[in-house]
């Protein structure tokens, strides 16, 4: 399905399960949940269901129950990865079915491999139908397998078993003897295990085709005897020997090193069947070697030479069926990090490749980003994975690339941003990598993510940087996140004193130098929106010192507070908005706040307590100048609400600050007509216009704006008509 299509329907489903299972199950006795009434489901929709519960982290030892009815819901390919499942809810709900197939990789808790092994064996058809099992990252606990019928329970127990994933294990040579009597056994993977001899590998060398064994730093083998029991692997088609060649441990891997140069320049008799190999991250690997290799196997389709300095070999551009990681070109470099998703050593010089591939591109490369996505995915916690990845996330996502990307892949992009920001906050060079790729008009406006987390994380990294270019960035990121959060969300933020201070430091620190540039353009803007119908913000800007700021610039919405605007009405300060509504060197942005100042403490006479002389003169300075306003073409204020403009839209008000609110609700109207529009209609705002605009004594600017507005609501609402007529028929 296009990655931009809707959803499934059986997925739609799964996930509406999911959030009500509470409501769908009863409790054992023992807390767990079991469905209160469930149909026989299709044998891959129950899998289906446990990877959801999974992927959606709600899979644990309380839900995990319904699995015990394993009547109506037959596992056959089950999945807790990474979930916190307990031995003894592995037992109940598990390994009653008959399994084909388990992945039990890094489940946190005391859930051990034994535990695993031990619960299949308990089950006879599980012995022989269980075809693949992963237990990576788990510890094993072998020793503490018991004897059954005095036979040991092993591994070897599941007799079915053809591809077994040990990585990341406390894999003993114990163990692997055991394991390779399997009598299927085709795939093995024991990297980064605390295997020590491989010659047990003997016992399965007809079978295996398969053998994956990154990092054995514990290997204790000579390259001779290593490379003899390799050799009588007669099956084997891939093996994958890499290292990782940014591990500092005693293990200095030279005796791996030496195997592979051996296997290099060997006959080609030794592993005759082999088709891919994997030798990224070894030392002395040289591209003679590497060109006698490549040349005398003629069916190899697959060769791992990132970090080995090789992989620009003439020979393999030469090799048309050959795919290659390493770090020689494009090809090889995105290769890698499809490859090497789960390493992080792998992952971490890819990226670095790709980030110099990717400093001046421009076209959009939505692979390229998934692969960058991915990579962060995989290694949430690294911060070596996301210095580079959000590096390269900018690069991919700069200037008009991210237009071009698939809105999905740019919300879980950002989604991993906005992690990387929070699990490492004091990482000066991450956090600027991120807000640089956040700081995108496209994003912010037409991606969806989470705002409000976003705004909190800026706004605390603010606090602790005064770099002009990040300041300015940073602020500029606030002031559209704060335009799209939710009444309640900036309810919420607006409470946060520290929040307040921040922004009018940034006030504070262009006052006191006399600036007036964008960085304070967009710390006024999101003040406004803070404070726009927020009294407990109001309160927090003038508690601030606030006030203070305004004798030198200008900005937010306490005017519209009645209580608080008692605190305004000082003459200096006036006095300084008039000046700057009037000044037609100011920008347009600024002049508009100036006059909503003005015109919301102008427009009760009852409550003006300074001459009234200075009343009159703002009043007719306010029409002036606004007439010279011209049209803005971003968005620079949005509106929760069109309340606080009614009283100044009354037939009584002098024609300045009518004019100030037609035209600031014309401004939104024309940026965003349909929101707008509908708001005007919900509000009964559009009465108030057309009584406005009939009045006798209206002025005939404020009725020509008025009339444009009414205009725009009846084309929306005629478009919208009109599209109701389309689709009418088709219910009927």
């Amino acid at each position: 399905m296009d990655a931009e299509g809707p959803q499934g329907l059986c997925d739609l489903c799964l996930a509406q399960v999911c959030r009500s299972l509470g409501s769908l199950c009863s409790r054992r006795a023992d807390g767990s949940m079991s469905l209160s009434w469930a149909p026989l489901f299709p044998q891959e929709m129950a899998d289906q269901l446990l990877r959801k519960m999974a992927t959606t982290g709600i899979l644990n030892d309380t839900t995990v129950g319904i699995f015990r009815n394993c009547k109506e819901l037959r596992l056959r390919r089950a999945s807790i990865h990474c979930c916190p499942v307990s031995a003894e809810a592995f037992r109940l709900a598990l390994c009653p079915h008959r399994l084909q197939e388990l992945d039990a990789s890094w489940v946190p808790g005391d859930l051990t491999g034994a535990n695993i092994v031990s619960g299949l064996a308990s089950n006879l058809e599980c012995r022989s139908s269980l075809q693949r099992l992963s237990l990576s990252g788990l510890h094993l606990d072998w020793e503490s397998l018991e004897e059954d019928g005095g036979v040991r329970v092993g591994f070897s127990s599941l007799r079915g078993l053809r591809t077994l994933n040990l990585a990341n294990t406390d894999l003993t040579d114990a163990a692997l003897e055991d394991i390779c009597t399997l009598p299927q056994l085709d795939t093995l993977d024991i990297s980064c295990s605390a295997v020590s001899n491989l010659t047990a590998l003997l016992d399965c060398k007809n079978t295996l085709r398969s053998l994956i064994a990154h990092r054995l730093r514990q290997l204790d083998m000579s390259p001779a005897r290593l490379l003899f029991v390799l050799s009588q692997l007669h099956a084997l088609r891939h093996l994958d020997f890499s290292d990782d060649h940014f591990a500092a441990d005693d293990s200095d891997g030279r005796d791996g090193d030496e195997t592979v140069r051996q296997l290099l320049e060997g006959s080609p008799q030794v592993l005759p069947s082999l088709v891919s190999l994997d030798i990224s991250g070894r030392k002395r690997v040289t591209e003679a070697a590497v060109r006698v290799f490549a040349e005398a196997r003629s069916g190899l389709v697959f060769l791992g030479l990132l970090a080995t300095g090789v992989s620009s070999c003439d020979v393999l551009s030469s090799l048309e069926n050959l795919k290659v990681t390493g770090e020689a070109n494009e090809n090889q470099v995105c290769e890698a990090l499809r490859r090497y998703r789960d390493r992080e050593c792998f992952v971490r010089e890819a990226l670095v490749h790709l980030y110099n591939l990717t400093t001046d591109i421009d076209k959009p490369r939505p692979d390229m980003l998934q692969l960058v996505l991915s990579g962060m995915q995989s290694h949430p916690t690294s911060l070596h994975v996301h210095l580079v990845a959000t590096a390269c996330a900018f690069n991919l996502t700069t200037q008009d690339l991210a237009e071009a990307m698939p809105v999905s892949l740019l919300t879980s992009t950002v989604n991993q941003l906005l992690h990387a920001m929070k699990t490492f906050p004091s990482h000066q060079q991450v956090q600027k990598n991120c807000l640089l790729a956040l700081c995108s008009d496209y994003i912010l406006q037409d991606v969806p993510f989470d705002k409000y987390l976003a705004a909190t994380l800026v706004i605390n990294w603010l606090s602790s940087h005064e770099d002009p270019t990040l300041q300015r960035m940073t602020v500029a990121v606030i002031s559209i996140l704060v335009a799209k959060l939710s009444t309640e969300q900036t309810a919420q933020l607006s409470k946060d004193v520290f929040i307040m201070k921040q922004l009018l430091a940034i006030v504070q620190q262009k006052a006191m130098v006399g600036v007036v540039d964008s960085t304070l353009k967009f710390a006024l803007s999101a003040l406004w929106n803070l404070t726009d119908e927020m009294p407990a913000a109001a309160r927090n800007f003038i508690e601030c010192q606030g006030l203070e700021l305004y004798e030198e610039v200008l900005e937010n919405n306490i005017a519209e507070v009645e209580e608080l605007q008692a605190d305004l009405l000082e003459e200096d300060l006036l006095e300084h908005i008039l000046s700057l509504l009037q000044d037609s060197q100011v920008e347009v942005g600024v002049r508009y706040f100036a006059g909503g100042i003005l015109a919301h403490l102008t427009s009760r006479p009852e409550a003006w307590t300074l001459e009234e002389e200075l009343r009159t003169t703002i009043l007719k300075q306010m029409h002036t100048s606004i007439m010279t306003w011209t049209q803005l073409e971003r968005e620079m204020v949005s509106y929760r609400s069109f309340r606080p403009f009614c009283p100044l839209l009354l037939t009584c008000q002098p024609s300045g600050v009518q004019l100030w609110a037609v035209w600031a609700i014309h401004l939104v109207c024309s940026q965003n007509t349909s929101h707008y529009s509908s708001m005007l209609e919900r509000e009964g705002m559009t009465e108030l216009l057309k009584v406005l605009a009939a009045h006798p004594d209206t002025h005939s600017d404020i009725k020509g704006i008025s009339e444009n507005i009414l205009r725009m609501v009846e084309q929306h609402q005629s478009h919208s008509g009109a599209f109701d007529n389309q689709a009418g028929p088709r219910n009927s």
